[in-house]
C-alpha cells in the first residue's frame, strides 16, 4: 500500500496524468495519478489517508519547488491537472463526509478583469491542499462574493487581479464585502500588487504565488 502512494505523490509531483499521457518522458507508459488513485481505493486505503500521504505532500513540494524557481507554470499546471485527476475519484468521499476538509476557499478575478489563468492554478493547488474551492469565474463583481459567503457561512475569500486597472477595484469591492460581512478573511494575489497594497486596501493577506495562499489559509484554518 506504502508503494501505490508513493508512485502516486510522484505522478503528481511530476505531472503524470495517465497512463496515456507521454509527459514527463521518463514516466512514460507508467501508470498516472488516474490508474495510481484507483488502485489505492481497490487495495481500501482510506481516502483521507490517500489525501493526506500522497497528494497534498506532492503538492506541497510542487508549490515549494515553484517558489524556488526549480519549476515554472507549464510544469505547474501539469501537476495540478494530474492532481484534479486523483480528486475526481475522492470527491465522492469528500460529499460523504468521510474526508474532511481544511475549509472553504471562494476564489474570483475582480471586476473588469477576465485574466483567469493565475486564479485557476491558485484553485487547482488549493483544492490539492485539501480546501474546497467555489470559483466564481472572472469579472467577479462584490455582491458574487457576498452571495458566496451567504451559502458558505466561514469560507475564506480569494481576489485576484493582473491589471493595475482593474487592482484598483480591490479596495471598493472589499469595503463593500465587509459591509455585510465584517469577519471576512480575504486575500488578495496578481502581478501587479504587493503586500503594501495589500495591506492599504485592507486585505488580511497577500499571495505571491499559490504555495503562499496555500500556506496562509493552513495558517488560519
Amino acid at each position: 500500500m506504502e508503494d501505490i502512494l508513493n508512485k502516486l505523490g510522484e505522478s503528481v509531483e511530476f505531472g503524470k496524468i495517465n497512463q496515456a499521457s507521454p509527459y514527463p518522458p521518463a514516466m512514460k507508459g507508467q501508470e498516472g495519478a488516474s490508474e495510481l488513485t484507483c488502485k489505492a481505493l481497490e487495495a481500501e486505503i482510506a481516502p483521507q489517508e490517500i489525501l493526506n500521504t500522497a497528494l497534498i505532500p506532492a503538492m506541497n513540494r510542487v508549490g515549494n519547488k515553484f517558489t524556488e524557481g526549480k519549476i515554472f507554470v507549464p510544469q505547474m499546471l501539469l501537476s495540478a491537472k494530474a492532481m484534479n485527476e486523483a480528486m475526481k475519484y475522492l470527491k465522492p468521499y469528500f460529499q460523504s463526509g468521510e474526508i474532511k476538509r481544511k475549509g472553504i476557499f471562494v476564489i474570483g478575478t475582480v471586476a473588469g478583469d477576465l485574466h483567469d489563468i493565475g486564479k485557476n492554478l491558485v484553485g487547482m493547488m488549493v483544492e490539492g491542499a485539501g480546501w474546497e474551492v467555489i470559483d466564481l469565474g472572472v469579472d467577479v463583481s462584490a455582491e458574487k462574493y457576498i452571495q458566496a459567503i451567504d451559502t458558505h457561512p466561514g469560507a475564506v475569500c480569494g481576489m485576484s487581479a493582473l491589471l493595475t486597472t482593474t487592482m484598483s477595484h480591490m479596495q471598493p469591492m472589499i469595503a463593500t464585502i465587509r459591509e455585510k460581512h465584517p469577519e471576512v478573511k480575504i486575500v488578495v494575489g496578481g502581478a501587479p500588487l504587493n503586500a503594501q497594497f495589500a495591506q492599504e486596501i485592507g486585505a488580511d493577506a497577500y499571495a505571491r504565488d499559490p504555495q503562499e495562499n496555500i500556506n496562509w489559509l493552513n495558517s488560519i484554518a
